[in-house]
């Protein structure tokens, strides 16, 4: 070998050395940084003739586990969608609240039948009589307010789908813009790897959303597609469309028109979390809240106050009520009418008849809602006879809980129970996939950058660099010797 040939073969192996000290520290400096893909530099021999002239630098490849990725993008989506039901659950059962508190529906249903029993026991007392008109205000505002609390979820879900989406669309815009960036560098024979990490993130921030699968393309673009089949990302980003609602009210529904649903390219998808083609993830769970989740316990609060309103409507409670008109509890100050009922829970009330602040008179509790005038104020007949409703074993006449007699704090009970059981399911569902998107996590990070093992390399590329600068050293040397002669 010649002394030129020995020259460049050091002066290029320092070369190489320098550029893999420099993955090498950028693997490090970057473990833990979401979305960098472990780099490492590729080499090959050069020759001059029939003779090596040292190594060339190729390029730095960029390594990931699609495979694994892609699980945990699918788990981080599972993850939110059980996230978003839990929540929901949670929020219900804090609007019903605990049935052994004095504040929850059950409570105040307990509070005012012991309001009436009391009263019953000393009719003549007024304050007494104004015992139970608080007791029953105080049921109906707790209804109302439950309703009032769904309502508010509906809406917030509405606007987050809002927000959901416009970040859903930014981002395919910016996955799509990467792609020709990435293709350029590619093309150009430029390192694109920095762009490829960028594009990571963006997918995994997309698949939180709605869960996705990555397809690669020539020149390191990628098209993205729903786990439902709705093609998001090709040639160009779909266009997502949606109109959020500011106000909504119980009877609005995706179903009658009333609430906008969701449409990929122009065309209307389905929303169902479960098979749907946006099925999993944070979109689909918002769109399950304002749709399903809510309306069904919009439906189960309707059908209590229904069942409170119709107890206290009947001659078994007060023989003075004529016949179709309103009892104890209405309407929104109107006799209930059947065809009527979604959202019976924020509008019902107490009979004005009884209010004093609304021309009512508390005795009319005693005496009758159609009594003519004040009666015996010793008589607790009809006081009598309205705690008794509440203790009546009765059939609701809608919701979900029919088919089986129940008082009315056990109907209050029963509702509180499957909200209960729902909520523990959802909580458990969620620590599954809360567990399952971290395992994957882990592995994923195992799979990427070891710092031991970039310690080792570090210390071979050290080992390398010697070596080279030896080379030249003694090719200096032995410059230096023959300079002499």
């Amino acid at each position: 070998m010649s002394i030129s040939n020995a020259l460049a073969n050091a002066l290029t192996g320092l070369n190489a050395v320098s550029r893999a000290a420099d993955v090498v520290s950028s693997n490090v400096a970057n473990a833990l940084t979401e979305g960098y893909g472990r780099r490492e530099i590729e080499l090959t021999s050069t020759q001059t003739g029939r003779s090596g002239s040292g190594v060339a630098v190729v390029g730095v490849s960029r390594y990931h586990d699609p495979v694994t990725t892609g699980e945990r993008r699918l788990a981080d989506a599972e993850r939110a969608l059980e996230d978003t039901r839990a929540g929901f659950f949670a929020a219900f059962a804090t609007a019903m609240g605990r049935a052994d508190e004095a504040h929850s529906v059950g409570g105040r249903i307990t509070g005012l039948e012991t309001a009436l029993i009391e009263a019953a026991s000393r009719p003549d007392s007024p304050a007494r009589l104004a015992s139970v008109l608080d007791a029953a205000e105080d049921l109906t505002a707790r209804l109302n307010s439950a309703s009032d609390d769904l309502m508010d979820l509906r809406i917030s879900a509405d606007r987050q789908i809002g927000q959901t989406v416009d970040l859903l669309q930014s981002t395919l815009d910016q996955v799509v813009e990467l792609n020709v960036a990435i293709r350029k560098q590619i093309s150009n024979g430029y390192d694109a790897n920095t762009l490829m990490d960028q594009r990571q993130v963006l997918i995994d921030r997309i698949a939180e959303i709605v869960p996705v699968t990555e397809i690669p393309r020539e020149n390191g673009m990628v098209a993205l597609y729903t786990t439902g089949g709705a093609a998001l990302v090709e040639s160009k980003a779909a266009t997502v469309s949606f109109t959020a609602t500011p106000t909504i009210t119980p009877d609005m529904t995706l179903a009658n028109g009333a609430l906008s649903g969701l449409s990929i390219n122009g065309m209307p998808v389905s929303t169902d979390a479960g098979k749907g083609a946006i099925a999993g993830g944070k979109l689909a769970g918002l769109f399950e809240l304002r749709d399903e989740l809510a309306p069904q316990a919009q439906k189960q609060l309707d059908a209590l106050a229904r069942d409170l309103i119709e107890r206290f409507a009947t001659t078994d409670a007060d023989p003075t009520l004529a016949p179709g008109a309103a009892g104890l509890f209405t309407d929104g100050g109107l006799a209930f009418d059947a065809l009527s009922e979604e959202g019976l829970a924020g509008r019902i009330s107490v009979n004005a008849l009884v209010k004093p602040a609304a021309g009512g008179d508390l005795w009319r509790l005693r005496d009758g809602l159609g009594a003519a005038a004040e009666g015996e104020q010793g008589d607790a007949t009809i006081l009598s006879s309205l705690s008794g409703v509440l203790r009546a074993t009765r059939v609701a006449s809608s919701g979900d809980l029919v088919g089986i007699g129940r008082t009315a704090l056990g109907f209050a009970s029963d509702i509180y129970s499957l909200v209960e059981t729902s909520r523990l399911h959802a909580e458990a569902e969620l620590t599954h996939a809360a567990a399952r998107q971290q395992t994957l996590h882990a592995i994923e990070l195992e799979n990427g950058v070891d710092t031991d093992h970039e310690m080792q390399q570090l210390l071979v590329i050290e080992q390398s660099y010697a070596a080279n600068a030896k080379v030249i050293e003694t090719i200096q040397a032995l410059m230096d010797q023959l300079m002499r002669i």
